[in-house]
């Protein structure tokens, strides 16, 4: 059985949180050759998640498209910052 959408957006961010290296310091960001600015893309995903943990605290119901946004520009940061060796 599939989730409904609540349930998955909480999978999502989970997934995301395990995947993403949030605390690592403005020194071992930018300690390198840079391919995107990881602090920003890194600032943006945090303020995504936080964004999308208070809606689903205060019962707001994500479409399927708040989910599939979520994940793409997740897959792309994280691409970002394989590129600058940071995962």
């Amino acid at each position: 059985m599939k989730p409904n959408s609540p349930e998955a957006m909480k999978e999502l961010i989970s997934e995301i949180k395990q995947s993403i290296p949030f605390g690592m310091t403005e020194a071992e960001m930018c300690s390198g050759i840079c391919h995107g600015c990881s602090k920003k893309l890194l600032e943006f995903l945090d303020t995504e998640l936080e964004y999308w943990e208070v809606m689903l605290t205060n019962g707001q119901c994500p479409t399927l498209g708040d989910i599939h946004r979520l994940a793409k520009s997740s897959k792309k940061i994280y691409a970002s910052l394989k590129k600058n060796n940071l995962v």
